[in-house]
C-alpha cells in the first residue's frame, strides 16, 4: 500500500488491521540492510504496536476515531510528545527533560487515531538544507545508496521514512525549504503550507517568523489530509483537483531556472513543462526583479540567525562545544545582528511580499524546480567550504517563499530510475487550499507513463 487512503480503505474492508500496519513499518526500521538506525533518533515499538491493538478493537466495536486510526506515521525530532525528551537532533538537548504534553500537532493526529511509530532524525536544530548529523549519523537518500547521498534538510529522517515506507508520511518543519528539499532529494510530496495556518506551540523553533509544521508523504492527497488535521479540519475532504487545462504557471526568469541547475535536473523540468503545457496548462514567463533583493536584505544573516540566536544563546553559553560547529557557527550570526537590523528587515520584508504579490496574483502558481542539484555525494560536504556552498544551492529556490509568507510544494517528477528531482508549485499566501487543488492536478498529469 502506498497511500493513506490505501490503507484507509483496507482496514475499513477488513484487508487488514492496524497492527500489521505497524508491524510492516517497524520491520523496516528494523531491516539491518535499511536505512532506520540513521533514519530515527527513537522508535516507539511497543507503545505503537500497543496503540494499534487499541485502534483494531476500536474500529471492531465501530467506535474508530476515524478512518485513519491505526495508521502509523513519523514525527520530526523538534515537535513535543509526551514523555519524551526533544533533542531536536542536537546532544546537548539528548537528555531533556521529557515534554509534558504533545504539541497541538502531534495531539491532532493522535485525535484522528493516527499513531506516531517514532521520531525522525534531522539536521541539528533545523539549521541547514543538506541532512548532515553527526549525532545520529546521516541517512542517506533512497538514490545511489551504495554511494551515500544527501537526503537533504533538515527534514531528513522524515524524507527517508516517507520513501521508504517506515509510516505513511510524517511531520517535518520548513524555514527555507526543509519539507521541500528532503521531498526533492528523496523522491517524495512535502509541503509548507503557510505559516500561520499552522500552530508552531511545543515545536523547538529555529525562526519563528519563518517556521512552517508540513507533511512529508508519498502523494498529494497524503499531504492535503495531513496538512488539514494538523491545520485543525475534523472533517477533512478529500482531495479535488483541478483541470490541468486553462491552469496558468508562472515560470520565473532567472536563478530558479539557469544558475548551477544540474542537466538531470534541467532535463526532469523541461519534460515536465512540455507535458503540461501538452495538457492545457499555460506556462508564462514573469520577471520577478524583486526575489534579487533578498541576498542583501538577509546579508546581517536574516530571521534564522537572529531569532535562532536568541533562543540558543545561553545554551550556547552553557554547552556550546557539545554543537555540531557548523550548526554553531550559523547560529552565532545572529549575535552580531542589531535590533536596528531586526526593525529595518521586517520593513523589507512588508515591502518585498506586497510587491512580489502584485506579480504573482494573476497565476494559479509560481513554478520552478525544488533545487537545481540531484542529491550529492555526503562525503562531498565534508570540507566547510563545500557544505556552506552546497547548502546554499539547496536552499536557493525554496528560502525566498518562507521570507515572503508562501505555500509551497514540492513534487517527484522524474522517471524510474532516475536521479530524483522536485518539482516546485508555489501558491498565495493563505492560498493552500487552491494551491493543492493545482499540485493534485500537476501530479496527475505528470503520472507515468
Amino acid at each position: 500500500m502506498q497511500h493513506i487512503a490505501d490503507a484507509a480503505a483496507a482496514l475499513a474492508a477488513g484487508r487488514i488491521s492496524a497492527l500489521a500496519l505497524v508491524d510492516a513499518a517497524l520491520e523496516r526500521i528494523a531491516d539491518p540492510a535499511g536505512e532506520g538506525a540513521r533514519t530515527f533518533t527513537a522508535v516507539h515499538a511497543e507503545a505503537a504496536r500497543a496503540e494499534a491493538r487499541a485502534m483494531d478493537a476500536l474500529r471492531h466495536a465501530g467506535r474508530a476515531p476515524s478512518p485513519w486510526a491505526g495508521i502509523p506515521i513519523t514525527v520530526k525530532d523538534l515537535f513535543d510528545e509526551h514523555g519524551h525528551p526533544t533533542p531536536a537532533g542536537s546532544a546537548v538537548l539528548k537528555e531533556a527533560p521529557p515534554a509534558a504534553q504533545d504539541a497541538p500537532v502531534v495531539a491532532r493526529l493522535r485525535r484522528q487515531g493516527f499513531i506516531v511509530i517514532g521520531r525522525t532524525n534531522m539536521v541539528e536544530f533545523a539549521f541547514s538544507g543538506l541532512g548532515v548529523n553527526p549525532h545520529y549519523g546521516t541517512p542517506k537518500s533512497p538514490w545511489d545508496r551504495a554511494t551515500g547521498r544527501l537526503p537533504g534538510g533538515s527534514s531528513s529522517g522524515a524524507g527517508v521514512a516517507a520513501a521508504d515506507h517506515m509510516g505513511f508520511g510524517g511531520l517535518g518543519t520548513d524555514t527555507g525549504g526543509s519539507c521541500r528539499i528532503p521531498a526533492a532529494l528523496c523522491g517524495v510530496v512535502g509541503y509548507k503550507p503557510t505559516a500561520r495556518r499552522v500552530p508552531i506551540t511545543g515545536v523547538l523553533p529555529l525562526s519563528p517568523s519563518l517556521d512552517s509544521v508540513g507533511p512529508l508523504a508519498r502523494s498529494v492527497a497524503c499531504c492535503h489530509l495531513l496538512d488539514a488535521v494538523i491545520a485543525g479540519e475534523e472533517r477533512p475532504a478529500p482531495l479535488r483537483p483541478r483541470p490541468v487545462a486553462g491552469l496558468r504557471l508562472a515560470l520565473p526568469r532567472g536563478t530558479f531556472l539557469t544558475e548551477d541547475m544540474e542537466p538531470a535536473v534541467a532535463n526532469a523540468f523541461q519534460r515536465a513543462l512540455s507535458r503540461l503545457s501538452a495538457a492545457g496548462a499555460r506556462i508564462e514567463l514573469l520577471d520577478l526583479p524583486d526575489l534579487a533583493e533578498l541576498p542583501t536584505v538577509n546579508a546581517t544573516g536574516g530571521f534564522a540567525a537572529s531569532e535562532a540566536y536568541a533562543w540558543h544563546r545561553r545554551l550556547i553559553a552553557a554547552k556550546g562545544p557539545g554543537y555540531d560547529p557548523r550548526i554553531l557557527a550559523r547560529i552565532r550570526r545572529g549575535e552580531r545582528m542589531s535590533a536596528a537590523d531586526y526593525i529595518e528587515l521586517l520593513g523589507h520584508r512588508a515591502r518585498l511580499i506586497a510587491a512580489v504579490n502584485a506579480r504573482t496574483g494573476d497565476f494559479d502558481a509560481v513554478i520552478g524546480p525544488t533545487c537545481p542539484l540531484v542529491p550529492p555525494a555526503i562525503a562531498e560536504v565534508a570540507e566547510e567550504a563545500a557544505y556552506n556552498r552546497i547548502n546554499l544551492l539547496l536552499l536557493r529556490n525554496t528560502a525566498p517563499w518562507n521570507f515572503l509568507d508562501r505555500c509551497s510544494i514540492s513534487l517527484p517528477i522524474h522517471r524510474l530510475g532516475e536521479a530524483p528531482v522536485g518539482l516546485m508549485l508555489t501558491g498565495e499566501t493563505m492560498g493552500d487550499a487552491a494551491l493543492l487543488a493545482v499540485a493534485g492536478a500537476v501530479e496527475a498529469a505528470l503520472a507515468e507513463p
